[in-house]
This record gives structure tokens, sequence and C-alpha cells, in this order.
């Protein structure tokens, strides 16, 4: 039986403002992507993700949508998708869509009627309450600071960006619930109307041929019908808003039903369309819940987050020490029970790995090892637009310069994530190859002149011919490309190493690198079946110093440095 596309896949997250732009505005389009899809198949992509493209204010940057069944002018037409959706095809390269079922734009026809009375036909599509009187029993001095017309929100639930998570309505006078924005009221799952509409837009995606859906803030989907306040966990965010323990509005088990539903769906289409979710899980038992347990019947590959961003969510990122990788890698490989990991380390909402596990002085080398990690463990890779040629977090200094509204309601605690979204560096030309347009959306981070895609291509020992080499071995080793892994030197605390080795016993790799500033003399244990060669081929090393061993007795790592051998 032939494997999904899928499980061996290298996704590609473009954040299509930030790619390329064709027309000179200064923000990147479809077109753009199109120009650039010959780099992507170099690279060895399997398949993009295309963040948000559809019509939106652009309040949260097109997580705000107001037409599902269009494409946003800024980026082009359905015309313009369908070209690259067909060149992408020629390339074997699949297209992967954002979609955001959770809420809308408040602009959208759907809330635009909903919020006009009580009685229209979409009355019902959102969250709506009418609140409680100000000065009923329980009502915190936090509600109160949003009443309106005597009436108090119904509860405490506070948005994830900022202030009370309910909005008066004057014309219903009624409050909608966002989890959100104010401007992305959330829809109402519990009426099936609203389920059988946003399934049949899905369709109408998957009939366009796309290859699945990356599912935005999925375990949002469904809130506590008796609206019951929150736990409060103790202080206020970088908002200002209490802390709550968000029992009410997170993962409830209605979420589940929908993604069965959702799976099916996808599973009915030919090509074997894939259902990721966004998941932030405080342990791998609860990644897990997201396959839909024993009956695998919900999410192809949850975003298995805790590898590349620890509890991020709760404000922890983790360190770079081997211990943690070892944990959540040996996590994976056993508490999955057989499922595909799906690991991330970059995305569009964070900070930027090189910088976040980087320390000052070896970032480039530590980017390497992440994509040691990324790219020769056993599960579905997910990368970031410019993570494989070294692209920083470029945060804004300056209040009047933030694009994104976290960043403007919560400086200078929270600064946002434009930082994570500055143009992609093709070249060490004017505006960094990304546009004609001197004025980009955001502004061009000041090394690219040294890192870029032109630049690195040319360059053997560059993060990009790094990234390119380990795509080519994932691909053509078999150990590497579908074997078991089995955690080496357990107790190592700088050294991370592993084996790879296919189920019938031909092909076999370690993978070892240094994760410290010394350097580190490498001692394995291996199994006795692995012992059959003394004599290890050399796949892939970052110093030049271990590209000629011819033993695994006593091999010394540079600091920072990564070694891959085959061992038959």
């Amino acid at each position: 039986m032939t494997e999904p596309w899928w499980k061996h896949a290298l996704i590609y997250e473009i954040y299509p403002r930030s790619f390329a732009d064709s027309n000179g505005d200064g923000v990147g389009d479809l077109n753009g992507i199109t120009e650039h899809l010959d780099y992507l198949e170099w690279l060895g992509v399997d398949a993009l993700w295309l963040a948000p493209m559809f019509p939106s204010p652009q309040v949260d940057f097109g997580y705000d949508i107001s037409d599902y069944e269009a494409i946003d002018p800024m980026y082009g037409t359905l015309e313009d998708f369908d070209r690259l959706q067909a060149k992408a095809r020629e390339l074997q390269i699949r297209v992967v869509v954002d979609m955001v079922l959770n809420h809308t734009s408040d602009k959208h026809k759907w809330f635009l009627e909903s919020a006009s009375s009580r009685d229209n036909a979409k009355a019902d599509w959102y969250v709506w309450d009418p609140g409680v009187p100000m000065d009923s029993r329980g009502v915190t001095e936090y509600q109160k600071k949003f009443g309106h017309e005597g009436m108090a929100p119904p509860n405490n639930w506070v948005s994830a960006f900022g202030g009370s998570a309910w909005e008066w309505v004057p014309a219903r006078r009624q409050f909608y619930y966002h989890f959100f924005y104010r401007q992305q009221p959330d829809l109402n799952w519990r009426n099936p109307a609203v389920e059988a509409a946003m399934f049949n837009m899905m369709r109408f995606w998957l009939d366009r041929g796309v290859a699945g859906f990356r599912l935005d803030a999925i375990p949002m989907l469904f809130e506590d019908p008796h609206l019951r306040n929150e736990e409060e966990t103790g202080g206020v965010n970088e908002q200002g808003d209490p802390n709550l323990h968000r029992r009410y509005t997170y993962n409830l088990p209605q979420v589940h039903d929908v993604l069965r539903k959702l799976r099916s769906l996808a599973d009915s289409y030919p090509g074997d369309p894939v259902v990721i979710g966004e998941v932030y899980s405080y342990d791998t038992a609860a990644v897990y819940t997201w396959y839909g347990g024993e009956a695998q019947d919900e999410l192809h590959l949850p975003m298995d987050t805790l590898v590349g961003f620890g509890h991020s969510f709760l404000g922890q990122f983790p360190r770079f020490r081997a211990a943690h990788f070892r944990k959540y890698i040996q996590e994976a490989a056993t508490q999955l029970r057989g499922s595909r990991p799906l690991f991330v380390f970059d995305n569009h909402d964070n900070p930027r790995s090189i910088d976040r596990f980087g320390d000052g002085l070896h970032d480039t080398q530590i980017a390497k090892l992440i994509a040691t990690i990324l790219l020769t463990t056993p599960a579905t890779a997910m990368t970031y637009y410019g993570a494989e040629i070294g692209m920083v977090t470029t945060t804004p200094t300056r209040k009047q310069d933030v694009k994104d509204p976290i960043g403007i309601t919560g400086w200078p605690k929270e600064k946002g994530r434009d930082g994570a979204r500055t143009p992609m560096q093709w070249t060490p030309g004017a505006q960094a190859g990304f546009s004609t347009n001197p004025h980009t959306w955001l502004p061009v981070a000041a090394n690219y002149t040294k890192v870029n895609v032109e630049t690195e291509s040319a360059d053997p020992d560059s993060l990009l011919n790094w990234n390119k080499r380990l795509v080519g071995l994932r691909r053509t080793e078999p150990a590497l490309h579908n074997g078991e892994i089995v955690l080496l030197d357990g107790e190592n605390a700088d050294v991370l190493s592993y084996l790879r080795r296919t189920q019938d016993g031909r092909a076999a790799v370690i993978v070892s690198m240094n994760m410290s500033g010394q350097s580190q003399t490498l001692a394995l244990d291996l199994p006795n079946t692995e012992t059959r060669s003394n004599s290890p081929r050399v796949l892939a090393a970052t110093d030049k110093c271990l590209q000629a061993i011819t033993s695994l007795n006593l091999i010394v790592l540079p600091p920072f440095s990564a070694l891959i051998v085959s061992l038959w």
C-alpha cells in the first residue's frame, strides 16, 4: 500500500505578503510565489502552506476573513491562484491552504446580517448574549469596565489579544464573543447551518485541487454553553488583563466531533488531502488525542510544537539543550503510538528559532543543528520561509513602526509579531530582491546583504546548502526516509545522538550533534545489531574535520557541530 504523500513531506509555510512582490506595490502576492516555485523545487519542498490570502480587512493580516471563496485583490485573483497551483503541480509541489474556522471578520456578510437584529436569518450564526446587569452579584470590576447601557459582559472571559472577549452591538443590545480581536467574532458551531456553510466552503477549495488544510486555532471552536467564568490564575498578562485558565473556551469535546467529520470529508477526495491542526499542547499525551486516539479519525497531523516551541503559549520557550530535544523526540516516538509526528520550529506567530535558540555568536551553527533535528527525525517536517537561510527576528524598536495590532495595544511589554514576518531575502540587492518598491510593507532586515538566497546558494558551507543536503538525504537514505529511531547516549548533557534504522535491518544511520560550545568526544553504545561496520560512511558533516572519519571510536565533535553517518 502506498503511503500518503504527507507522511514524509517537507511543508514550507509562506506568509504571502512577505514572500515576493511581483507588481511593485511593496506587498507580496500570489504571482510572486509562482515566480519562485523553481527555487522551492530546488530546495526539495513537497508542499506549500499558504497563510490566508482571502479577502480581508487585514486587521489580523488575513486571519479575519470576509470572503472564504475568493482571493484578496492585494494578492491577486482566483485565476492567479489556479496558475500557482498548476505550476506547482508540474513541479510536484502541493498547495495547502490555511483555513480559519473559529471566526470570521466582522465585515463578513454573515456577521453584518447577524449583527443587524435578533430575528434575522443568521441571528444565531455567532455567539451572542445580552450580558448581566452591572449591579448583579458576582460581576467583577473587570467586567464592569466593558459594560454598556447598564449591562456587563456575561462573564470574565478575556480576548487573547487584549480586553474583554465580549463586544457590545447597540442594534441587538447584546454582546458577541470573540476569542481574538473584536473584529474577529466567533462563529456559533452549535448551529448546524454554520457547520454546513463552512464544510461547503472547504469543498469549494478541495474541488479546486488544494492538497488539504492547515486549521487555524482549531481548539477554540466551541465555548461553554453556560458561559461560566474561567478560573483566574493570578496576575495579569502583557495586555493588563487577568490571567485565566481557559477551561471553558479551549478544546471542548465537540471540537473533536467536527474534526471527525472534516477528516471524513478530506478522506473522501482523491490524492490524500491532509488535515493539519494548530494545537499547542502541554504534553505529548495531549498531542495524541488530536489524532483521534486509537481510531485515528481526526487530524492527520497535529502540529507538535513541544520540540520546537516548548510551552510558548505560557511564555516559556525552551533552551538549546540536548535533554530538551531528547525528551520530546523520544516521547513522539513512543507516546504517539505509531502516529506520524509533525515537528515545527518556526511560524508566523513566534520569534524565529535562530534567535530563540541562538547564543549570539554561533547562531548559524545552531541553526544547522535545528535543521538537522527537523529533517533527520521520523516526523513530517514543517518549516517557515527564510528559516533555511537564517533570517532573523527583526522586532520594531518604536511603537510607531508596529503594524501588528497586538504589538500596538501591548507595547512595550508585547511588541507584536512583525519581527518574524519581514520580507524574504532573495538577493543582496535593493529590498533584498523582494520588491522594486523601496517602501515595503515591513522593512527588510538589515542583514540581507549577507543572508539571502543568491549569496548562500553559491556557498557550499551555507545554512541554505546544509538544508538542501539534509532534504536530499531524507529522500534518498532509506533509514532517514522511513526508519525507526533509537535514542543513544541518553545521559549526555551536551550531545544529542540517535540511530535511524529500517525495519528490515538493511540500512542504519547515526546522527550526532554537539549542542555545546566545547568539543565533545563521541562515545556511543550501539545495539548489538548495529555493529556490523567499523567503517562508517559520512553522509553529511558541518565541519570538514568530520568528513574523513573512518571509525566510530573516539570521534571528537567540534562545538555546535553535526555528523551524519551510514553504518552500512
